[in-house]
């Protein structure tokens, strides 16, 4: 019996190890490989969400199909183009603006922090001191760079997704073996493709009236950078709980460089913090309603542990994946566990509601 006891003890731990040992080679490749993973998420996110207006324009116009995916794809390449270049044109724009302000930021810096008293103020301007902001402006140069070359390797991960679109549930049976697991496995992909449609066009609709008032505010009080702000607001209210915040924060700290003028940053503070409370807490959950059902301690872990692993595109990502996670798992007996984890009230969604409903699009 001991000797029984002793083995089992030993076979758990030779499973636990080679489980750290794949855990960590995985994170290995999710690090290395980030650029090509990241394009390819990105790509398949945009491959969802234009199957269902493809979908929608060849049912509704009576338009072929083929028709509707060739324009599909060409609007996805202007588009993708015409965001990179404005990225890279609003990266050289702060970059430029940032040497000019770069002295009256120093100068203004006293007053903001007159009122903590002489030796915080010495610490602050130590630390400024020793920011690198030659560095920090190369590396923010070269991040907008690359946005251009991923641009292209998702329009072709695109591209060719369409392209294999016609095979996909030939694959799937064949891949499965029986007929009865494909269409399930077709229904769980269609599930997770709706989900994630649904939240991310209600959070691009969102985020977009959150950067237009960002920028009527900016441009009401005759501030520049009022389309960077702008943007960096629309990119980073995609990120759930923390976004909103770090938009604020930066938008009131460029108003305090800008204008040099506590008035119009309180201003600014007020209006900029009032405008990501009533979205935030008030629009969005009226239209998102039931489509995410997860957990909120779940999703600042997922984060967290995206932002460590691909950065500021990880934690874009992180909810979608964590949509197709649970769903998955919900369907998988040995990880229905996880998937309880992470949804709110412990009733993992494993999507049944969608399936009718989107299997046909599948």
């Amino acid at each position: 019996m001991e000797h029984s006891n002793e083995t089992v003890l030993r076979e758990r731990l030779q499973t636990g190890f080679l489980g750290l040992i794949a855990f960590s080679l995985l994170l290995i490749m999710l690090v290395q490989a980030r650029f090509i993973l990241i394009s390819l998420a990105i790509a398949i996110i945009l491959f969802s969400l234009t199957s269902d207006a493809i979908h929608a324009i060849s049912t509704r116009l009576k338009v072929a199909k083929w028709l509707a995916t060739t324009l599909a794809l060409i609007g996805i390449a202007l588009g993708l183009l015409w965001i990179s270049t404005t990225i890279v044109a609003q990266v050289n724009e702060i970059v430029f603006i940032a040497i000019t302000y770069a002295e009256q930021a120093q100068a203004a810096l006293p007053a903001l922090t007159e009122r903590l008293g002489p030796e915080a103020q010495e610490r602050i301007m130590t630390a400024l001191t020793n920011f690198n902001i030659t560095g920090w402006i190369r590396s923010l140069a070269g991040q907008a760079s690359g946005i251009l070359s991923g641009s292209v390797l998702v329009i072709l991960f695109v591209g060719f997704m369409f392209a294999e679109q016609v095979w996909f549930p030939v694959k799937m049976e064949r891949l499965t073996g029986d007929s009865v697991k494909a269409v399930q496995a077709r229904r769980i992909i269609a599930s997770i493709m709706h989900r994630v449609n649904r939240y991310l066009v209600v959070k691009t609709g969102v985020s977009a009236v959150t950067a237009g008032i960002v920028w009527l505010i900016f441009r009401t009080m005759g501030l520049e950078l009022a389309t960077a702000v702008a943007i960096l607001t629309f990119i980073l209210n995609f990120i759930p709980s923390v976004g909103s915040i770090v938009a604020t924060v930066i938008a009131i700290i460029l108003a305090f460089v800008l204008s040099g003028d506590t008035t119009v940053t309180l201003a600014i503070a007020v209006l900029c913090s009032a405008t990501q409370f009533l979205i935030g807490n008030v629009l969005d959950p009226m239209l998102l309603g039931q489509t995410l059902r997860l957990s909120s301690f779940g999703i600042i872990l997922s984060l967290a542990f995206w932002g460590a692993v691909w950065g500021v595109p990880g934690m874009f990502l992180a909810v979608p994946i964590m949509v197709a996670l649970m769903i998955v798992c919900a369907h998988i007996p040995w990880l229905r566990t996880v998937a309880v984890l992470l949804s709110r009230e412990g009733l993992p969604d494993d999507g049944s509601g969608d399936e009718e409903a989107t299997l046909a699009k599948a």
